[in-house]
């Protein structure tokens, strides 16, 4: 790992003395980093279809926010109040995006949600706000104020498009310049404004709540779960009141919800399914002019595969996922191999086993996997 970018601080210690616990702001994280993408590059991308981005104007107390896709009219039409776009999931759409986030391999991929970018023109912001989850926050081109707190108190405020809060007073402030990156653990209030032209790429880690973890596992057992049965009473007595539910009814369809349980395996097939499954705005593309199964064999010995941007792989033991699919692997040089694929993201050419080739292919098809790995 690079030493600079969490200021000389090893990353088992950052996670035990900062993350999800204190901020902390780390000067020159990525030395010479002047961002990924310039602000016409990344105004074209908010105009395509399948770019999740928003555009955030800003006249006094008064916030306006717009969802993508955009025209290139819609910039034309701004005027001078200050305003700012953002494009997430830079890393599906762009290489260099997605090697930024190997840098961050010291938090679990299973916590990675994206990399997202804003473009601010000198003053514009969000405004002050708190975010559910664990970011950083790395200056790219130009300079960037940021003000956090600690504060308690996070009401928002009412009627407005985004999550402002009502009360926000900054206990710290920073500017940040180019390689600058400031971490954040959950509802930390913070506020960044613009100075001058700047963007600012935040990595973001999901945190689902529990009420959506608990509704999507009983959506997962309800498909796989199987009670014999059905309700009886052969003893049925006379009710003085026929809209009454019996005691005996009650004691019934209790004994009948007892029944059903899970085992560890299943919360992991939960799981592996559940953080691996593409969100609703995501489809794959499969190739256009697809290699015929000799030709992909040939170049994934030679080359290498990698993984397609939007894919997500996650493993536990012998048991893989990937994009909300489980995939069963028997031999134990080819659970080695897609550790690898899911770790890194990719396999070289000499780590592509033979056996895994149908399988590597098949995801391919599936617009999963692409050929060639990235280096090597």
């Amino acid at each position: 790992m690079d030493k600079h970018l969490l200021g000389g601080i090893s990353p088992t210690r950052f996670l035990r003395e900062y993350w999800q616990k204190k901020p902390l702001l780390v000067r020159n994280a990525v030395p010479g980093f002047a961002g990924l993408i310039n602000p016409d590059a990344l105004i074209a991308l908010s105009c395509e279809d399948d770019v999740q981005a928003r555009l955030i104007r800003q006249k006094k107390q008064d916030w306006q926010l717009q969802h993508g896709p955009f025209a290139g009219t819609d910039f034309k039409r701004i005027g001078k109040q200050p305003w700012t776009l953002l494009v997430q999931e830079l890393n599906h759409h762009l290489d260099a995006a997605e090697t930024l986030l190997t840098r961050f391999n010291f938090i679990p991929h299973a916590r990675l949600d994206d990399l997202m970018v804003s473009y601010a023109v000198d003053g514009g912001g969000v405004g002050p706000h708190f975010d559910s989850y664990d970011v950083f926050l790395l200056q790219g081109k130009g300079q960037r104020l940021w003000q956090i707190s600690a504060q308690d108190k996070l009401d928002l405020v009412p009627g407005a498009p985004l999550k402002i809060l009502r009360h926000f007073k900054a206990e710290q402030e920073w500017l940040l310049n180019p390689g600058d990156m400031l971490y954040l653990p959950p509802r930390y209030a913070h506020n960044g404004v613009a100075v001058g032209e700047c963007m600012t790429y935040s990595i973001g880690f999901r945190s689902p709540s529990v009420q959506e973890i608990a509704t999507q596992f009983l959506v997962y057992l309800q498909d796989r779960i199987e009670l014999t049965g059905m309700y009886q009473d052969p003893e049925l007595s006379l009710q003085k009141h026929p809209a009454q539910i019996s005691d005996a009814m009650l004691e019934q369809v209790e004994t009948m919800l007892e029944r059903i349980h899970w085992t560890q395996k299943e919360v992991v097939d939960f799981l592996g399914c559940y953080l691996t499954e593409p969100k609703p705005h995501l489809f794959f593309e499969p190739p256009g002019n697809p290699l015929s199964k000799a030709s992909f064999n040939r170049q994934a010995q030679k080359i290498g595969v990698r993984l397609a941007p939007q894919s997500q792989m996650l493993f536990r033991n012998g048991n893989f996922f990937l994009n909300g699919e489980y995939i069963g692997i028997k031999k134990a040089g080819n659970r080695t191999a897609l550790q690898i694929l899911a770790d890194r993201r990719q396999l070289l050419s000499a780590e592509v086993e033979a056996d895994l080739l149908p399988l590597l292919y098949e995801c391919y098809l599936d617009g999963f996997l692409l050929s060639g790995a990235k280096h090597g």
